[in-house]
Formats: C-alpha cells, structure tokens, sequence
C-alpha cells in the first residue's frame, strides 16, 4: 500500500439535506406541542369574550388585590435577594473558610426540593405555634405565617439562587488587576467594590433580579402553605387562579394567568436583552 492511497481522502456520500430538517422538525414540534400550544390555548380561552371580559375579570376586586399582592411581595423580594445574593456570591468567591464547599451546594438546594417543603420548613418554623413565631407575634406583634410576611420569605428562599448563581461567575472570571490598582493607591475595601467591582457586576446583578421576579410571579406551592388562600389579605394571584379553577370559574383563571404570562415574559425578555446587550458589548 503506498502513501497515496494511505492520504487518499475518504469517499464522502450525498448530501442529506433531510437530516438537518429532521432534527429541525423534531425540536420544533416538540416546542410546539409542549409550550407554545398551551400558551396560545391560554390566551384564547382568556379572550373569548373579548378585551372587555378579559379586563372585567382582571379588575374584580379580588383579583386587582392578588396581582398587587404578587407584585409587591416579589418586588421586596427581589431588592433583598439582590443585596444578599450579591454579598454571598462575594464571599463564596474571594473567601476561604470552613465549609465552604458545602454552603455552595446548599445554596442550590432550592433549585432541587419541592417548594411545598419550603412552605413546610417555614410553617415549622414561624407557625403561630411555634417557638420564633409565637415570640415574634407576641413581642412585635409580627405574624409571619398565613400573612404577607409570610409570601417574602417563601420567594427569599425560592429565588435566592438566581441572583448567586448570576453573579458568581462574573467575579470568578474578573480580572483583578484594577483592584490590585486601587488598592496600592489607597482606597479602601468599599471604595473598589463601589467604583470597580459594581460596574462590572450589574448586567448580572439585574439579570439574575429580572429572572427572580419573574420566578416569584407564578410561585404556587410554598405560597399556599405559608399564606393560605385568604382573599384580600394574603392570596397571591397564583392562589387566586387555583381558586377560580377550583370555583368552575375558567374564564376568570385565564384572564389573571394571562397578566401573569406578560408580567413574566417581559422579565424574560429583559434579560435576554442585556445578555444580548453584553455580548455585543464584549
């Protein structure tokens, strides 16, 4: 056999224009079927009696107090996690100590459990019942349990991941020479945080808080555990669409559900836009 024939290239068949448009089909279909069907079904069934009864069922009392219920818990949610979350990714990278490695799987750990176990763990808790939350009720006159207090700390616990996992990376990857920089010239540890750390942090810092938001609108499971389902008072827009799906009220469930799409794909797209935003800018 002689060299030619050792370097000859390889016979290369057709081409097969089907195997691309296969795979093409398959995950189009399947994203079809799985997402995009449900939702258009969604926006149908809320808008079969027009925008009239869609804005008829989203003005009800009621559902006015869920939304606005929904929008300020995870609204107080988000500015704390963000604060937190930033401050424990902060130390997760440029600290060492003692179980370190093990706090950093647990910070996922939300991502992992059901969330009517956070509603539990937290009814355990600051339940009325219960140690902290009777001292809380009885020495501030704070009610954590079957109150809105109650919803913040379900979506703190839930969401809290988002913003650590946004901003972890970010600091991983920094170069650290302009801190180094800083430093030499004297300023002090709040100074290079502020004026060199914080600009290179913030489209994360305010994806990983669009994203959380966005999280805490639909929240469900621990929600129902930790605050019940009293209207007026404690019953987020979730909640209300479980109970309007439980009174035979279809049209009224579909109508919030909706408000609660928009609300959230518009977080979605906001990040997408600073992503695309940093990518082009990097």
């Amino acid at each position: 056999m002689n060299e030619t024939t050792l370097t000859s290239p390889l016979p290369s068949g057709p081409a097969r224009p089907w195997g691309r448009w296969g795979v093409r089909s398959i995950a189009l279909t399947y994203l079809t079927v799985l997402l995009i069907v449900p939702i258009l079904v969604i926006f149908q069934d809320g808008l079969r009696e027009g925008l009239s009864g869609l804005w008829y069922q989203i003005t009800l009392p009621t559902a006015q107090h869920a939304l606005k219920l929904t929008l300020w818990t995870s609204a107080v949610m988000t500015l704390i996690n963000t604060i937190m979350g930033t401050l424990t990714a902060y130390v997760m990278v440029r600290y060492t100590f003692p179980g370190k490695t093990l706090l950093n799987a647990i910070i996922d750990l939300p991502l992992a459990i059901p969330t009517l176990v956070t509603g539990v763990m937290l009814v355990v808790m600051f339940g009325p019942q219960q140690a902290v939350g009777a001292w809380l009720n009885d020495q501030f006159g704070w009610r954590i349990i079957f109150a809105p207090p109650g919803i913040i700390l379900a979506l703190l616990f839930i969401t809290f991941p988002f913003i650590v996992r946004a901003v972890q990376p970010v600091l991983i990857e920094m170069d650290r020479v302009q801190e180094d920089a800083a430093s030499t010239l004297g300023a002090n540890s709040w100074s290079i945080f502020w004026k060199v750390i914080r600009p290179y942090l913030m489209l994360p810092i305010t994806g990983g808080a669009f994203l959380s938001f966005a999280r805490a609108i639909g929240e469900f499971g621990a929600i129902i555990i930790v605050a019940g389902n009293i209207p007026m008072y404690s019953q987020t827009a979730a909640v209300y669409v479980f109970g309007q799906v439980e009174s035979e009220n279809r049209l009224g469930a579909s109508a919030v559900s909706i408000v609660m799409m928009a609300i959230s794909f518009s977080m979605i797209m906001l990040v997408d836009f600073l992503q695309r935003k940093s990518k082009r800018g990097g």
